[in-house]
């Protein structure tokens, strides 16, 4: 009992820390699991200046105080790192890399990313000996010394004028002609305006050149086809991010050919009560604003499948007559017209049977516990047991006789 949940949800970065503030204040059972620092790639931001009604903020404070509000409304929080997960029953199981097992109603999928890999040569060799991935966590080991950047988009160029703040000169590595970058204008003003950053046009960085740590960097030309060596002590890689969904791979949730989960305007997954928010769905802005009100989207949508879920079995189990359960399809017509014949059957047998429609694009899960597999479908219950399921047909008198 002690490992059942109202609520699960895996990662505590903004959106998942929002979502606990959600689903606790919602009075919901709900726990996060995180397997790394509270806060995710926010804790490595060291100036927030654009999350609404804070000003200027370090990312590291930001979610503390988030965690703090989420701790007010009674969310639970472990350390863990989730390796496994059953979402095919209504009760989702979760397990993870210590061995605990946790089930809830409804799961929210807040993993987040990571940075991607070149898998250069060199480079995971030399990871932690002078090739980083976070300004903020790295950038002070290079006081006074040389520093590549890999890299052109926001992150890259921000994240390479807090390293010039350290460093006695940071060079940017673009794979683009001169005075294109991909970040943002404003941060490209600031860059090229900054006395402490060069940048190397039309190339790429092949190897990442040291024995025990960083000496320099192999950069090839890619207009020219020649190769140089350029001389640093660190080298940081800024080239983008991969989801962190690789554990979901065998659970039946639909992932993108990157890694990314879709999700509607809910949040919601291929899979019936969970959902997926942040940086690890399919989405146009990533930011900590963006991650938050995907938790809140998220934690409400799944308050409200609870609630109807709930109310389903409550109507089933109490009825005093015996439930038709009319499994269709929205958006077949053909089911629909059935559908109409049967609440039209039920109408003329109103003191017998009681009639629940259930679309089977939103209730899979109770598809699959009847083992329906196809629309129109006709169950009978009593009292929630199944008496048995009728053939459908367009023939009214035929499901006359079948339900008498």
């Amino acid at each position: 009992m002690a490992n059942m949940y109202d609520l699960i949800i895996i990662g505590g970065g903004p959106a998942g820390l929002s979502a606990g503030i959600y689903g606790g204040r919602a009075k919901l059972k709900t726990l996060i699991i995180n397997k790394g620092t509270l806060g995710g790639l926010v804790n490595t931001t060291r100036e927030i200046v654009n999350y609404p009604g804070y000003g200027q903020i370090s990312g590291s404070a930001l979610m503390l105080d988030f965690k703090k509000h989420a701790e007010s409304f009674g969310v639970e929080f472990i350390r863990d790192q989730v390796i496994r997960t059953d979402f095919s029953q209504e009760n989702k199981v979760i397990q993870t890399k210590k061995g605990k097992e946790f089930t809830a109603k409804a799961v929210i999928i807040a993993c987040g990313s990571e940075p991607r890999l070149l898998n250069i040569l060199g480079e995971k060799r030399l990871q932690g000996s002078g090739v980083a991935y976070c300004a903020t966590c790295d950038a002070e080991f290079f006081e006074g010394e040389d520093v590549v950047v890999i890299g052109s988009g926001d992150q890259a160029i921000e994240e390479g004028m807090y390293i010039t703040k350290f460093a006695k000169k940071v060079t940017v590595i673009v794979l683009h002609d001169e005075g294109i970058l991909d970040c943002n204008k404003i941060s490209a003003e600031r860059a090229f305006q900054n006395e402490k950053m060069e940048f190397i046009w039309n190339s790429t960085v092949e190897e990442v050149l040291g024995e025990e740590e960083v000496k320099g960097v192999k950069i090839k030309n890619l207009k020219t086809g020649s190769s140089s060596e350029l001389e640093c002590q660190g080298v940081f890689f800024f080239v983008g991010m991969v989801p962190s969904t690789q554990y979901l791979k065998e659970s039946g949730i639909e992932l993108d050919k990157r890694g990314y989960i879709p999700v509607n305007g809910l949040m919601e997954t291929n899979l019936e009560g969970v959902y997926a928010v942040g940086d690890n769905r399919v989405k146009y802005l990533r930011q900590v604003v963006s991650a938050a009100g995907d938790g809140a989207t998220a934690a409400v949508a799944a308050e409200r499948y609870m609630e109807e879920l709930d109310a389903f079995r409550t109507n089933i189990a109490t009825s005093d007559k015996k439930v038709l359960l009319v499994f269709f399809n929205a958006s077949n017509t053909e089911s629909l017209k059935f559908t109409s014949l049967m609440e039209e059957l039920q109408q003329e047998h109103n003191q017998d049977y009681k009639i629940i429609k259930v679309d089977l694009a939103t209730k899979r899960n109770l598809a699959q516990k009847y083992g329906i597999k196809a629309v129109p479908a006709v169950v009978v219950l009593n009292k929630g047991e199944k008496i048995k399921e009728l053939e459908c047909s367009m023939d009214k008198a035929n499901l006359q006789a079948q339900i008498l």
